[in-house]
């Protein structure tokens, strides 16, 4: 038994050696009309506001009708002031949102891994959007 192990052991070094020296032979070519192919392209590039817009009175108007939005991205359980900011895959999701998503009527239960496919992944995805825009679960 140790003859065989002894043998397969010293082809599989002969192996080895052969590809790390059969590697060293193979000599890269590199195409010297690449750069001359790669040109600066110059684009004009045309504002997206009209010009009939005069910026100002334009700033002044979504300023006032659109919210920043947050620059804190997560959900906070109002129960225990928790924070989680990593909640995209269900299957992994803290119990709490899954309870949370199904208390606000926006899932009708909570589902098991075998459950899921993806029209329940859809669902899922627009409710803890719902969700996120809840205050109460704002960060």
């Amino acid at each position: 038994m140790t003859e065989v192990f002894f043998v397969l052991t010293v082809i599989y070094a002969v192996y080895v050696i052969y590809v790390v020296v059969s590697d060293k032979k193979k000599v890269k070519v590199i195409d010297d009309s690449a750069p001359a192919m790669m040109s600066v392209v110059h684009v004009d590039v045309k504002p997206l506001i009209p010009e009939n817009i005069t910026t100002q009175p334009l700033a002044k108007s979504v300023s006032k009708t659109v919210k920043p939005a947050a620059t804190k991205l997560g959900l906070k359980n109002p129960e225990t002031g928790e924070i989680v900011t990593n909640y995209g895959n269900y299957r992994f999701m803290k119990r709490w949102i899954k309870e949370a998503l199904v208390s606000e009527g926006l899932l009708e239960k909570v589902y098991q891994n075998k459950e899921i496919n993806t029209d329940v992944e859809v669902k899922i995805k627009e409710a803890l959007a719902r969700l996120e825009s809840i205050e109460r679960y704002q960060i």
